[in-house]
């Protein structure tokens, strides 16, 4: 979509100094400018104090931009607009501060002068020609189909100088509150202070902190002096905890405002706490284990420890000391899970907080830590409710992303005990030195401590167990309710509710039931609801309800259009992922031309003295013995294992609830196929079909061949020949990502699959064709989607490439 800027803009006076307001002008829409600037505002406070600005910030500006009528295509233009103005102004005022002052700061020494003002010329040229370049007009970024209009050079230069001046207003902000004899110059300062917000950026971290502290005192090679401390933590709650209060006030505010008259304050409030309640609580915990880690790799308060020294014996001082850092370091882990609502990270964070105020007062009497981690804990108990997901593996507390960001904290609060105790001189003993004053020993048993539950995390990490999908071969019962509505069901695909490996969701009154497994992080549906069509649509929203309970990925697998526009409503993407063939059995016909193959089977077979028949499923049981040396024999000649969940395996308590038809020669079964039929004569399908090889190289073909006429003598309307993975999908330079992914593996996966081979075969029968889809959550989750599913059918990565 090609989108210009509206003309409104350009009559207001304030908009070169307001940042947010130009990417709302240049996307064309009609926005109050207060609802723009509130949106940005109370964005930028969040994003800048918790961290996560897609997550935070980003949430924010859509729940405010939305509801005054903004896409959510607008929205991520104006979010990218803003970004890249912001920085924009970094890289600008990085490049003045080199060419004013190259020379300002140690770590440049090494580097000529000219070059580095050479570099900053060169960054401050480039700025110039995008904006000549953007005041020709009309330029646009085109990535894969999607059109971002550029600014044009006024509301560029306009987004520059205020990005320019609210990093520059930042920075000197913490320079005039730094002593004057520890900083340089201006100029150089601002490169300190830029790449220190840079790594603080990257980290993730709430607000930077430690990482940006850490990398300014290096920057600058100031120590760690209590004036130069005070000043950090003056500046933090200047700029982060004092806007982030007033932000999150406002925010609430206007929520209650905008609540219907007919609701109270506290009615008004309480979706938007709960809402608000896990980014906040992950950001408390992030804070909370921030100040515990700090206090265990900095020297202690000597008069407090002498006031402890009467009262506590030393083994208790140091058993605190450690037990302070790691639990900072384990709220830190916690952070992860809190922000996924699970109520084990609450429980344990909370216990963890408590735990810790205690520690605080034991091991120095540090009571402004424990009074912050109380505050902390009081703070989490009065959100319980935000916290409602279950998991059964406490793996979902965390992922590799979080650990990374936990490991990179824990190294910078390392770093930041060895700069506080760099006047130490290290030796082996200090190790194992227990002393009133040994805070350089208790530093380095805290770091060691630190890092050990690192490495426990990523340990356990990579080894925890998957979650198995339920057992196999009957050993869950199938309720009657679930059985009467297979009966009931003009899908065969229903059968597969009688596999006995499935739990189910049924509907209060028995109208409707959902059957899913689970694996790995997924709850898997095999197909849509089966049963009543209303009562069916809120049994997959019931479904969506249980998978954010457990913590899980919905997914709702193999799945018709009919539903797409549910699992749309539920913000699930929806990936094709094959084409079912469903021959009309009306019009079907062994004399057409395309027939001729299944034909000459036919002919060939009776010539052979191979004969059909269909066995009533009350004597399947008699021939069991039989049917299960065909499928030995079948399986003998084929790669992998059985597969499950979607597919039917020999299971000799399954098999007898459905008609078998077979192929006999001389009395003897020598193929099979389990004959699954729809109500009211709608459709017939198989599910098993197997042969002894060596018997008929035609065997498979006339057995499709009697399977069709059989159909259709007996007045069903459609068979069923199954799905074909991966056909039908957009074979287009613009087309999703994972079409493409998904054409390519069709064309060149033949060594694994024959993906074309089936679909030949099967139009041969001139069906038709039915797309199939998945719906699950997009993004990068889609990859692990199907690794679960894989596991859940195949038993494993491997089983995905099986024939």
């Amino acid at each position: 979509m090609t989108v210009v800027a509206a003309p409104a803009w350009r009559s207001h006076r304030w908009w070169p100094w307001l940042r947010a307001l130009l990417p709302v002008a240049l996307v064309g829409v009609a926005l109050a400018w207060p609802i723009a600037a509130f949106a940005s505002t109370i964005g930028f406070a969040l994003s800048n104090t918790l961290g996560f600005s897609i997550l935070t910030g980003g949430a924010v500006r859509f729940r405010v931009y939305a509801k005054a009528g903004m896409d959510a295509a607008d929205i991520g233009r104006v979010a990218l607009l803003s970004w890249a103005g912001l920085w924009g102004g970094v890289i600008v005022l990085f490049a003045v501060a080199l060419v004013l002052d190259p020379a300002g700061l140690p770590w440049l020494d090494a580097i000529a002068p000219a070059i580095d003002r050479g570099l900053g010329l060169a960054l401050l040229a480039a700025a110039l020609g995008l904006l000549f370049w953007l005041g020709r007009g009309g330029r646009e970024l085109a990535v894969r189909g999607y059109t971002l209009p550029l600014p044009s050079a006024p509301i560029a230069l306009g987004q520059l100088a205020a990005g320019f001046v609210d990093v520059s207003a930042a920075a000197f902000a913490l320079y005039v509150l730094l002593p004057p004899d520890v900083v340089p110059g201006p100029a150089a300062f601002i490169v300190a202070f830029l790449g220190a917000m840079v790594l603080a950026s990257a980290s993730h971290t709430p607000g930077g902190i430690g990482v940006f502290e850490a990398t300014l005192l290096l920057a600058l090679q100031v120590p760690a002096t209590p004036d130069v401390i005070a000043a950090l933590v003056l500046y933090r709650v200047v700029y982060y905890l004092l806007p982030f209060a007033l932000a999150a006030t406002a925010l609430a505010f206007a929520e209650v405002r905008n609540a219907p008259t007919d609701t109270g304050p506290v009615r008004a409030l309480a979706p938007v706490g709960k809402a608000l309640a896990p980014p906040l609580a992950a950001g408390l915990a992030c804070v909370c284990g921030l100040v515990l880690m700090a206090s265990g790799v900095t020297p202690s308060f000597d008069a407090r420890l002498a006031f402890l020294e009467d009262w506590l014996p030393l083994g208790v001082i140091e058993t605190s000391h450690l037990l302070g850092s790691v639990i900072g370091v384990v709220l830190l882990v916690l952070a992860h899970g809190l922000y996924r609502r699970l109520a084990e990270a609450w429980r344990l964070a909370l216990l963890l907080m408590l735990a810790g105020a205690v520690a605080s007062l034991l091991k120095g009497f540090d009571w402004v830590e424990a009074l912050v981690l109380f505050m902390g804990a009081s703070l989490l108990a009065f959100a319980r409710p935000a916290f409602y997901r279950r998991r059964r593996s406490l793996g979902a507390l965390l992922n590799a992303r979080w650990l990374l960001v936990v490991a990179t904290t824990v190294g910078a609060a390392i770093w930041l005990g060895f700069f506080a105790f760099r006047h130490v001189a290290y030796a082996d003993d200090l190790w194992w030195t227990l002393a009133w004053d040994g805070d350089a020993s208790r530093f380095l048993r805290a770091s060691v401590a630190m890092v050990a539950v690192v490495i426990a995390a990523g340990v356990f990490l990579v080894l925890r167990a998957p979650v198995r999908p339920p057992a196999a071969s009957g050993a869950r019962d199938v309720p009657d309710a679930v059985r009467r509505l297979v009966t009931a069901s003009p899908n065969p695909e229903a059968t597969a509710a009688l596999y006995g490996d499935k739990q189910f969701l049924i509907d209060p009154e028995d109208r409707a039931f959902l059957m899913y497994g689970m694996a790995g992080g997924s709850l898997i549906t095999k197909g849509d609801p089966v049963g009543d069509e209303a009562a069916g649509e809120a049994l997959a929203w019931q479904f969506r309800e249980l998978a954010d309970r457990e913590a899980l990925r919905p997914v709702f697998y193999a799945v018709r259009p009919t539903m797409l526009p549910t699992f749309l409503d539920m913000g699930l993407a929806i990936l094709k992922i094959g084409e079912v063939a469903r021959v009309p059995l009306e019009t079907f016909s062994l004399k057409t031309p395309a027939s001729r193959d299944f034909r000459y089977a036919k002919r060939r077979i009776e010539r052979e003295g191979l004969v059909f028949d269909v066995l009533p499923a009350a004597e399947v049981g008699a021939v069991m013995d039989q049917l299960r040396v065909v499928s030995d024999d079948w399986l003998q000649h084929k790669a992998g294992k059985e597969k499950r969940f979607a597919l039917g395996w020999f299971e000799p308590d399954y098999l007898v609830q459905c008609d078998c038809a077979v192929v006999r020669r001389e009395g003897e079964i020598v193929a099979f196929a389990n004959v699954l039929r729809g109500a009211d004569k709608e459709e017939l399908s198989v599910d098993l079909m197997r042969y002894r090889h060596g018997v008929s190289s035609v065997l498979m073909d006339a057995l499709f061949a009697e399977l069709l006429l059989l159909g259709q003598r007996e007045g069903y309307r459609w068979f069923d020949l199954g799905a074909t993975p991966l056909t039908g999908l957009a074979d287009h330079r613009l087309a999703t990502t994972w079409n493409r992914i998904g054409t390519t593996i069709y064309r060149h996966g033949e060594e694994f699959y024959r993906f074309e081979g089936l679909r030949s075969f099967k139009e041969k029968f001139e069906p038709v064709w039915t797309p199939q889809y998945i719906a699950c959550p997009g993004g990068f989750a889609v990859p692990q989607v199907l690794l679960d599913i894989t596991r859940l059918i195949s038993g494993g990565a491997v089983g995905l490439l099986s024939r």
